[in-house]
């Protein structure tokens, strides 16, 4: 909810209160290490265990009185799984490409100067999140688009 990268969100559970008591620590907790994070998702995904959690966090929140019996919470929606997948999707094509950027800028400058556009160091310059995704589906679709059309340049320029 915060938007926080593994390492922040570590940072948080060290240094907030709140954070320590939504995770049910002691306060002199010393916390964990940010890689567990992505560690943790790994091995999630790996398990196909994602809908068992996801239920799970549903359970509880009813258990506290967060959500009310008979909502409209579904766990196997289609159509937030398709979203999920295509933002994914999307977010790591993008990333394949600032890191093949970031890799030639080490070992070939000169040509990255020669060959790869001015305005990709606006949409490639920074390491991407979610968040900084296109929050419109039809944006969404424009913006993956272009990263494969920026592939395909660079692919034929190489």
């Amino acid at each position: 909810m915060e938007h926080l990268t593994n390492r922040q969100a570590a940072d948080a559970v060290r240094d907030r209160l709140a954070w320590k008591y939504a995770l049910s620590l002691e306060l002199i907790d010393t916390g964990f290490d940010h890689t567990v994070l992505s560690e943790f998702r790994a091995r999630l995904v790996a398990g196909n265990a994602e809908q068992r959690l996801l239920d799970l966090l549903l359970q509880r929140c009813r258990e506290g009185g967060w959500l009310k019996a008979g909502g409209r919470q579904r766990t196997d929606s289609t159509h937030v799984l398709a979203k999920i997948r295509a933002l994914n999707r999307t977010l790591c094509v993008a990333q394949t490409m600032v890191y093949a950027l970031n890799v030639l800028a080490e070992v070939a400058p000169e040509w990255i100067l020669a060959h790869v556009p001015a305005e990709w160091v606006e949409r490639y310059g920074e390491r991407l999140f979610h968040e900084r995704l296109p929050k419109e589906e039809e944006e969404r679709k424009q913006y993956a688009n272009q990263v494969g059309a920026d592939g395909w340049m660079l692919l034929d320029a190489l």
